[in-house]
């Protein structure tokens, strides 16, 4: 047998990469070219099949893994999103990773991390050649009226400092027909795209997006984002309904968002801020 199949496809030889079996259709070794200067600013590991990129990176985290790890997989069996939602995902149909960025300061310095990821995926679809790419607050990635992307953020306090392990899944091509039901409508990009682009280059061009909007996030926060996140938001200066599962929490004319993330609603009671992820933002 060939002991390459065996093992995960990575670009470099570290500890973080022995583990599980990978025939992965996306090669490391190609992104990391495509990289350029950025490439020793991240480690690739590429797995045929895991059961959530975000939670085999935390596990690795754990271990000593470095900051700028990258897991991408082309299957996930039990893919998490937000309230804890299921985010599955199939090879060629769906762009899937997760990336470990390590901060100094505690976990409460991270205040707004999900927008300014969001922020960084917009801009790489961009920079793709996607057309139209909106943001939904706290973590939805919009294109045609439908959801063509969702952000998970786990932060863990360390002993230096903190951590960050982001998970994001892009559809390139709309789910198929079946019994799911979906909160949103998918979308994906081939909706808008005559020829979708190389996972490969896809992929390089969001780590680069990530690696610049991470750099000033550490060094500003979400403060300094602030205005470039609400350039892309689709609810600014519109009025939405805040919802507990099925139950109106309030109702207002969106501003955005403040400083460290929270959702600013204008209300008859005043501005007020939201910070739970546990309502659900949506136009009236």
């Amino acid at each position: 047998m060939d002991e390459s199949a065996t093992k995960p496809v990575t670009a470099s030889n570290t500890p973080f990469a022995a583990a599980a079996a990978s025939s992965c259709r996306i090669d490391p070794r190609r992104v990391h070219s495509l990289l350029g200067p950025l490439s020793s600013r991240f480690t690739l590991v590429a797995l045929a099949e895991c059961v959530s990129t975000n939670s085999v990176l935390l596990e690795r985290a754990g271990q000593g893994a470095a900051s700028g790890s990258v897991l991408v997989a082309d299957r996930q069996t039990a893919g998490r999103g937000r309230r804890g939602r299921s985010w599955l995902s199939t090879p060629e149909a769906s762009l899937t990773f997760s990336l470990l960025w390590r901060f100094e300061g505690s976990v409460a310095r991270l205040a707004g991390l999900s927008l300014a990821v969001g922020l960084a995926v917009a801009r790489g679809l961009a920079n793709s050649g996607v057309g139209g790419v909106g943001l939904k607050w706290p973590n939805d990635i919009l294109l045609a009226g439908g959801k063509v992307g969702g952000i998970l953020v786990d932060l863990e306090a360390t002993a230096n400092g903190s951590l960050a392990v982001i998970g994001i899944g892009l559809n390139l091509q709309l789910p198929p027909d079946g019994d799911e039901e979906f909160l949103h409508r998918p979308a994906a990009l081939a909706q808008v795209m005559a020829l979708l682009p190389d996972r490969q280059h896809l992929l390089a061009q969001l780590l680069t997006d990530l690696a610049e909007i991470m750099d000033r996030f550490a060094d500003g926060g979400f403060a300094a984002l602030r205005s470039d996140w609400q350039a892309y938001h689709v609810w600014q200066g519109r009025q939405v309904r805040l919802l507990d599962g099925v139950l109106l929490d309030r109702q207002g004319l969106c501003m955005g968002a403040d400083s460290d993330g929270a959702l600013l609603l204008q209300t008859d009671a005043g501005l007020e801020r939201c910070l739970s992820g546990d309502v659900s933002l949506r136009a009236v």
